[in-house]
């Protein structure tokens, strides 16, 4: 009976989510068009390619899933074929149903390194579930439920009491690594979880949320910051990972834009990570996490409204005006702008 219950409990999120985080057709998409025709502008090639313009104009899978998921947010069909066409012919070159994590122009082949990237299977996945359901395109939801189920066959492990995203399918687990498993916070895409359990019906993905969030408060306990690592390892109490980023940093600061936009979280917990995340002016902070040092200040919009949109949520402060509009600089930032935008539209429009 429990189990019966957990199961209808996650279909009802699903459906849930996919609404929440859908653009149906013909109704109101919420990255806007002309965001949409500017980010494309400067990231998307012709061949279908994101470019992450400040990495030596690299592709990688984070990128590809991430403009899988603006295009179906802009409602562009022709931009997310293009961008899925030259994911599945030049990415999805592995044995396992995973995507090759990095595409290089300059070498040769374009694919220098086969090793996947979980975060990336998420976001593509997840978009091609989304798109599959609501642009009625079995090819889309049949791709989705082939990733949905490698992603479970290839990128999930348990250590420590807890079901755990391996970033990539080698090279982070315990028999690959002295301190592994490690992990990387910012991989949990929490809103994928409940749409891929209606994709792929599994336990699995429940789990992994659920211990996505203990982990993450887990992690906020490490060092004096207060805040999770960029990188974890959990070879035995969990720490930092000693030759990966020891700080809060450019990744693990798109971990309270992911709860955001989960809809399901802990408020106290995201009050925490803004008032440790941001200085006085509203720049997100890039924090050394065992002294607390704050090494950074970054000051880009994409950075900026990620606090702001917390205190948004939880207080409904209105966004600055730099914030509410797009105007694109370099391809990371300006692609969690976007989809902090498409947040503030669909849940708080009050706060734009």
């Amino acid at each position: 009976m429990r189990r019966f219950a957990a199961i209808l409990f996650w279909l009802c999120c699903a459906v849930l989510a996919a609404t929440a985080a859908s653009t149906p057709a013909g109704a109101e998409a919420t990255v806007q068009p002309s965001e949409w025709n500017l980010y494309k502008a400067r990231f998307l090639d012709p061949a279908g390619r994101i470019v992450d313009n400040a990495n030596g104009n690299i592709s990688h899978s984070e990128g590809q899933g991430y403009g899988l998921l603006l295009s179906y947010l802009a409602d562009d069909r022709g931009d997310f074929d293009r961008i899925w066409s030259f994911t599945r012919t030049e990415m999805l070159v592995r044995n396992d149903g995973l995507a090759a994590w990095k595409w290089d122009p300059l070498a040769k082949p374009h694919v220098s390194d086969t090793n996947n990237a979980t975060d990336g299977d998420l976001l593509m996945a997840y978009s091609l579930s989304l798109a599959g359901a609501a642009w009625h395109r079995p090819d889309l939801t049949s791709a989705a439920s082939a990733m949905a189920t490698a992603i479970l066959a290839s990128d999930v492990e348990r250590a420590g009491g807890l079901l755990l995203l391996k970033p990539g399918s080698v090279g982070f687990g315990a028999k690959d690594r002295k301190d592994g498993p490690v992990v990387n916070p910012s991989y949990w895409v929490f809103e994928a979880f409940p749409v891929l359990a209606a994709q792929v019906p599994d336990q699995t993905w429940s789990r992994l949320d659920e211990d996505g969030r203990k982990l993450i408060a887990t992690a906020m306990g490490i060092g004096k910051a207060g805040l999770p690592p960029d990188w974890v390892s959990l070879r035995a109490k969990p720490s930092t990972a000693g030759d990966l980023s020891n700080d809060f940093g450019y990744n693990a600061l798109r971990v309270p834009l992911y709860l955001l936009r989960s809809g399901n979280a802990d408020g106290s917990l995201l009050r925490t990570l803004r008032q440790r995340m941001a200085d006085e002016d509203g720049n997100l902070l890039v924090v050394d996490i065992s002294s607390g040092e704050k090494r950074e200040a970054l000051s880009d919009p994409g950075y900026r409204i990620i606090p702001a949109l917390i205190a948004c949520a939880l207080d409904g402060r209105k966004l600055a005006d730099d914030l509410k509009s797009f105007s694109p600089t370099d391809y990371y930032p300006s692609t969690l702008h976007l989809l902090a935008l498409s947040y503030a539209r669909r849940r708080h429009a009050e706060c734009l």
